[in-house]
């Protein structure tokens, strides 16, 4: 693998000896914040092997296997007395893994999720091209080469692929060994000065600036960077950042470098590519001419009575008294209707409300001149007052926080996304620096005849309720056997055992999403621990299922033993090891499994529990469940959540809420307007490039790519209306 094409493989091999970690802890900080911890490196011809438990190791490093390759293995569960989600975020793993695979051209990275059955393959052999070609799969590129640039100087290696668009914003991505600078740093700023600088000059070399009478119009470093899609990754030996957490680079002779290298090759290229070079510069051309015809434009409108003062603010607007802007907010609310309700439950002083008729405009497709034709536009800029686009100005903002407050159905979802995207093009600012936040009416509406309405905001925080109110005065039996009383469980005992099912309930699914039924891996359980297999063992066509490593171990152990002592034909050579055909397929799953199988246990039940039975020639249920004088038969316990959750069901109106308009005026500012009650997500920008790629095939020209998305995510969509 040779991630500098231009360069020697000795040169190349120089430079990828630069490497960073992303904290300098690495997998400590992972192995003491897990339930469970497991090490496999392979070396040396051997398999070592380690387990921990909460940093702290379970036993010593053991040869556990032998192996003709190298590399190293971690696994592990996040402990949940720390992390009570612990579910991974499959796109943000994609993201990370497809990026290293961009980086590292020749890399092979597989990622499977098992939980879904999805699996990727990031291979790219032409590395930064093909991350660039992937950045722009979603609009038209401007020129059909992508131009790479690589280099090395001073023990640093550059490498640079750039391509432009139709676009008419920046899309650049800058990397230090293999690290991702958000906030760029040296690196980015010497290519910027290298970019702008060569570009300039072949435009003033070739006399395609000889019809520019304005100096102003001449093309500057923003205008230059209009529609680029670039990547810059470096690799510093000993990269200085700036803060914690990597995202800036502080070493002063990288960009000196950076400079030279790329305005050498850059300039060489534009040289032998007159074609390209002349349709590169005009593109800077022409955005240095928007630039100042929208400049023109904005300050027409500002002095357009009415338009952008405050003394002009729109009239449907339902400002707030304060002047105190920290303190202020402004709803951006969907509909007249909902407009109406919100202006009747909201905190005069200091809420205001801006009712938004229809959908607006798709400003990501917009020129600036049809962004300013639209009416709701205008009005969210007046609003505001704090300008757009170039003239953003923070300080001169009316509000603290800008609140997008929409239905919870499918349209109220498109209103939100065409006004985060407004918001991203245009006031970008306002979104980095925290001021955007996104309402979250309720979803539900609980009432119980005599008690105070209660509203759930999620599906998960509904489930939860109805379990409690189903616990209470609950009781779960086991019918009397011959000369005994029968078990019944409630109060704590019965709380403990619905905490111990939900964990499983989890990671059966798990399992069963293998293609594995419980009732099938249950008969293959240990007879003296109890523990259901965790490795599932393929060695030529045999199958195996061993519980533990010691047990794993032993089989390795055999087939050497078998091998050696195998007699040997005459003038056969014997076989080093055939532990290279073994495959192990690990089910981390019932890791988990077992550990509540063992809480299980501990309140009398074995895995036969979870498991329907025949159970003819009687009419009585396996187990009940008991309120009152009330009693529910049950046939397993993966039955006992449900019927909980429908005994707290019992006695209860539940209203599910699609718009706003349904609640009143009184029901909104309990809910959704007052501070003490309601729940505000705040739109942070933590990966701008992701978000520019997201904006890019939601509200982009090219449906191919918009198709691919939903196709892909479309399993994932909850509370659809059809």
């Amino acid at each position: 693998m040779n991630p500098y094409p231009n360069e020697s493989n000795a040169v190349a091999e120089q430079f990828t000896i630069a490497s960073g970690g992303l904290h300098g802890v690495g997998v400590t900080v992972v192995n003491f914040l897990s339930e469970w911890c497991e090490v496999d490196v392979a070396r040396d011809g051997f398999i070592y092997h380690q387990e921990y438990e909460r940093g702290i190791p379970t036993g010593p490093v053991e040869k556990v296997g032998k192996s003709d390759t190298r590399g190293t293995k971690t696994t592990f569960m996040p402990d949940e007395e720390i992390f009570p989600d612990r579910k991974f975020d499959h796109n943000i793993l994609y993201r990370r893994l497809q990026d290293l695979a961009f980086l590292n051209s020749g890399v092979k990275i597989i990622f499977r999720d098992v939980r879904t059955g999805a699996e990727d393959v990031f291979e790219y052999q032409d590395g930064l091209i093909d991350f660039v070609k992937n950045m722009n799969r979603s609009t038209d590129p401007h020129h059909p080469e992508v131009i790479r640039m690589t280099g090395h100087a001073e023990g640093v290696a550059v490498d640079v692929a750039l391509q432009y668009t139709v676009e008419y914003t920046e899309n650049i991505r800058s990397y230090v060994n293999n690290i991702y600078t958000v906030e760029g740093g040296t690196h980015m700023s010497g290519f910027r000065t290298a970019l702008t600088r060569t570009l300039n000059n072949y435009g003033k070399n070739s006399n395609l600036y000889k019809d520019i009478k304005d100096k102003s119009n001449i093309p500057t470093g923003e205008d230059f960077r209009e529609g680029l899609t670039a990547v810059i990754s470096i690799r510093v030996p000993n990269p200085r950042f700036e803060g914690q957490t990597k995202t800036k680079l502080g070493n002063s002779e990288v960009e000196g470098i950076v400079n030279s290298i790329v305005g050498d090759q850059l300039a060489k290229f534009l040289e032998e590519h007159p074609k390209t070079a002349e349709k590169i510069v005009k593109k800077g051309i022409v955005a240095a001419e928007a630039r100042e015809s929208a400049r023109k434009a904005r300050a027409l409108i500002r002095d357009r009575k009415g338009a952008l003062s405050f003394g002009g603010l729109p009239g449907k607007l339902r400002d707030c008294t304060s002047k105190e802007v920290d303190k202020c907010e402004l709803y951006l609310v969907e509909g007249d209707s909902a407009g109406g309700s919100a202006e009747g439950g909201r905190i005069r002083e200091y809420q205001a409300i801006l009712p938004l008729r229809g959908k607006i405009l798709n400003v990501y497709k917009a020129t600036d001149a049809k962004t300013l034709a639209n009416t709701e536009v205008l009005s969210m800029i007046a609003a505001l007052g704090c300008g757009f686009g170039p003239d953003l100005d923070l300080s001169k903002r009316r509000y603290g926080k800008v609140v997008i407050m929409t239905d919870a159905d499918v349209d109220g979802s498109h209103i939100r996304t065409l006004l985060l995207t407004f918001f991203y093009r245009q006031m970008y600012g306002l979104l980095k620096a925290g001021h955007v936040f996104i309402a979250c009416p309720p979803l539900y509406r609980i009432r119980r005849k005599g008690q105070v309405d209660r509203y759930i905001s999620t599906d998960e925080e509904m489930h939860r309720i109805l379990l409690d109110l189903g616990l209470q005065n609950a009781v779960f039996a086991v019918p009397s056997e011959e000369g005994g009383d029968g078990r019944q469980y409630g109060g704590e005992t019965m709380e403990k055992l619905c905490k111990t099912l939900t964990g499983l309930d989890e990671a059966i699914l798990a399992l069963e999403r293998r293609g594995i039924s419980l009732r099938e891996h249950a008969l293959r359980q240990d007879k003296e621990t109890a523990k259901l297999p965790v490795y599932h063992v393929f060695y030529n066509e045999q199958e195996e299922w061993f519980t533990d490593r010691e047990k794993l171990k032993a089989f390795y152990e055999k087939i050497e033993s078998d091998m050696l002592a195998a007699p040997l034909a005459e003038h056969e050579e014997p076989i080093a090891s055939d532990v290279a055909n073994v495959r192990v397929v690990e089910l981390h799953e019932v890791r988990t499994l077992n550990k509540h199988l063992l809480e299980l246990r501990e309140l009398g039940f074995e895995v036969d529990a979870l498991l329907p039975q025949e159970r003819t020639g009687t009419d009585t249920s396996r187990y009940y469940l008991r309120r009152g004088e009330e009693a529910k038969g049950i046939e397993d316990l993966r039955e006992l959540l449900t019927a909980i959750r429908s005994g707290g069901q019992k006695g209860m109106q539940v209203t599910r809420f699609k718009g706003l308009g349904e609640m009143n005026a009184e029901e909104l500012r309990d809910t959704t307007l007052n501070p003490e009650n309601r729940t505000l997500i705040q739109v942070t920008m933590e990966d701008a490039a992701a978000a520019d790629d997201l904006f890019r095939i939601l509200m982009g020209d090219k449906v191919e790519p918009r198709r691919e998305f939903i196709e892909k995510h479309a399993l994932e969509v909850k509370n659809l209306d059809v």
